[in-house]
C-alpha cells in the first residue's frame, strides 16, 4: 500500500500542464503518429495549459488585494478564506480512496465503452481527483472505504455520461469534432443548465433576449470584446475597494490582459489536441469498426478561447463578490477560486448557445450555491487539510468556492449521509436527466442531418 501511495504521490507531483501532455504524447505514439507531429502537438497542449495557469495566477495576484481592500473598507466579516483547489487535491491524494481510484475509473471507462454505455474516452487523468474527492469526503464521515469507493465510482459514471451529452454542444458551438469536456465541475452542471435553459425558452420576452459576443457580427459592439468587459470589471472593483486612480486603472488593464491571453492559450490546446484526437478515433475505428462517434474528454481549457465563456466568467466574478457580501449565512470570501468561474460556466454557455444574458442568469443561483456549500464544508475541509499536513493558522477556516462548493459533489455526500432533503431531490434530478437526454438526442439528430 505504501508503494502504491508513493507511485501516486510521484505521479501527481507534476502539474497538469506537464502530466497531461506526457500522457497525450504516449497516446500519439501508440496510435502511430510521427514522432515530430506527436511531440509538437503535446508541446502545444503543454504551452496552452501552462499559459492558462500563468494567467490565472497573475489574475489572482492582482485581484486578491482588491477584494481584501473591499472587505476592509466596508468593514465586513467573512472569516472563511477561499484558497482555491490545492488543499482539496491534497486531501484527495492523501486518502486511501486515491490508491484505487485511478485503476477503478479506467476500468469503469473501459467497461462503459465496451458495453456501449458511453462514447467518451476519458483520458484526463488529472481530473480524476474530482471523483476521488467525493470518496475521500464520504470515507471521512462514514469510516467505510467501501462506501468511499462506491461514491467515487458513481460520480465517475455520472460525469462520463454528462461528457457524452456535452459532446454535441462542443461540436455545435465550437466546431470541434469528437471533443467533449471532462471536469465534473463543468459537465456535472449539464442537467441544471438544460433545465434553466428550457425554462427561459418558455418565458415571453426573456426567450428573445440575446447577447452573444462569440457571434460573428457585421458591426460588432465594443462590448462584444472581452477585453472591454475586463476593463469595466476592473473599474467596478477598484471603485468598490476605494482604489486610487492609478491602482484602479492598472487593475483594469491587468484583467483585460488576462481576457486577451486566455483565448490564445485555448487555441493552442485546441490545435494540439485536434490531430491526436482525430488519429486516436481513426485507430479505434480501424480496430473496432462499430465504435463510431467517439469523444475525447478534455479539460475545459480546450474551449477557453470562446468569447461568450470568457465574458460570462468575468461578469460573474464581481457578482460573486457582491453576493458574498450580502448573502445571509455566507462566511466565505471569494479569492483563490474566482478565476475558476470561467471554466465552471463553460457547459452553461454551450447550452445557452453563447447567450451571455442567459448564462449569467443561470450562473447567479449557482454562485449562491457555491458560497453556501463552501461555507458549510469549511470546517471539514480545514480539519482534513490539517490532518494531511496542509496546516492552516489557528482559528482560520479554509475552503474553495467552486470546487469546495460543487453542488453535485455535495449532493452525493449528503445522499451517503442519508439526508432527507438530498433524497427528496432525486425525482427532480431524474426529470432534469430525462430533459438533458432528450436534448442530446435532438442535437445528435441535427448533426446527423
Amino acid at each position: 500500500m505504501q508503494t502504491l501511495q508513493s507511485i501516486i504521490d510521484g505521479f501527481f507531483q507534476f502539474k497538469a500542464y506537464v502530466m497531461l501532455p506526457l500522457i497525450v504524447l504516449v497516446i500519439g505514439l501508440i496510435v502511430r503518429m510521427k514522432l515530430k507531429k506527436a511531440l509538437m502537438a503535446s508541446l502545444q497542449l503543454a504551452a496552452g495549459f501552462a499559459g492558462i495557469f500563468i494567467a490565472f495566477d497573475f489574475f489572482v495576484a492582482n485581484i486578491n488585494p482588491a477584494v481584501q481592500a473591499l472587505v476592509q473598507v466596508r468593514g465586513l466579516d467573512l472569516p472563511v478564506l477561499d484558497v482555491g483547489w490545492p488543499p482539496l487535491a491534497a486531501i484527495t491524494w492523501a486518502s486511501p480512496v486515491a490508491h484505487i481510484s485511478i485503476p477503478l475509473i479506467i476500468v469503469i471507462n473501459i467497461v462503459m465503452l465496451s458495453t456501449n454505455l458511453t462514447k467518451t474516452i476519458y483520458i484526463d487523468i488529472w481530473n480524476y481527483w474530482h471523483f476521488a474527492l467525493l470518496g475521500a469526503l464520504v470515507l471521512s464521515v462514514s469510516q467505510s472505504l467501501l462506501l468511499g469507493l462506491l461514491a467515487t465510482a458513481l460520480i465517475a459514471i455520472y460525469t462520463i455520461k454528462m461528457a457524452d451529452w456535452t459532446g454535441p454542444l462542443v461540436k455545435r458551438e465550437m466546431g470541434m469534432e469528437g471533443i467533449t469536456l471532462s471536469p465534473l465541475s463543468a459537465v456535472g452542471l449539464l442537467p441544471y443548465a438544460q433545465g434553466l435553459d428550457w425554462l427561459y425558452d418558455h418565458i415571453p420576452g426573456l426567450r428573445k433576449l440575446d447577447y452573444n459576443p462569440s457571434k460573428k457580427q457585421h458591426e460588432p459592439s465594443v462590448f462584444s470584446e472581452p477585453m472591454v468587459i475586463g476593463v469595466l470589471v476592473g473599474i467596478a472593483l477598484g471603485l468598490a475597494a476605494a482604489y486610487p486612480l492609478k491602482e484602479m486603472l492598472e487593475l483594469s488593464i491587468h484583467i483585460a490582459a488576462v481576457m486577451f491571453i486566455l483565448p490564445k492559450c485555448g487555441n493552442l490546446i485546441g490545435e494540439g489536441m485536434g490531430e491526436i484526437s482525430s488519429k486516436l478515433r481513426d485507430t479505434i475505428h480501424e480496430k473496432f469498426p462499430k465504435k463510431t462517434g467517439l469523444y475525447i474528454a478534455l479539460d475545459s481549457g480546450v474551449v477557453m478561447h470562446n468569447q461568450s465563456i470568457l465574458t460570462t466568467g468575468i461578469i460573474l466574478m464581481p457578482i460573486a463578490i457582491l453576493i458574498a457580501l450580502i448573502l445571509p449565512g455566507n462566511k466565505t470570501l471569494p479569492l483563490g477560486d474566482l478565476p475558476a468561474l470561467i471554466a465552471q460556466v463553460a457547459v452553461i454557455v454551450l447550452v445557452s448557445r453563447g447567450n451571455v444574458l442567459r448564462s449569467v442568469l443561470t450562473g447567479i443561483p449557482l454562485v449562491i450555491g457555491y458560497l453556501l456549500i463552501a461555507t458549510n464544508l469549511a470546517p471539514m475541509i480545514t480539519a482534513l487539510s490539517n490532518k494531511v499536513g496542509a496546516a492552516t493558522p489557528d482559528g482560520v477556516l479554509i475552503t474553495a468556492m467552486t470546487d469546495g462548493g460543487n453542488p453535485i459533489r455535495y449532493w452525493g455526500l449528503t445522499l451517503f449521509q442519508g439526508n432527507l432533503v438530498a433524497i427528496a431531490i432525486i425525482p427532480i434530478m431524474i426529470l432534469l436527466l430525462v430533459l438533458s437526454h432528450s436534448r442530446y438526442k435532438r442535437e445528435i439528430g441535427v448533426i446527423a442531418n
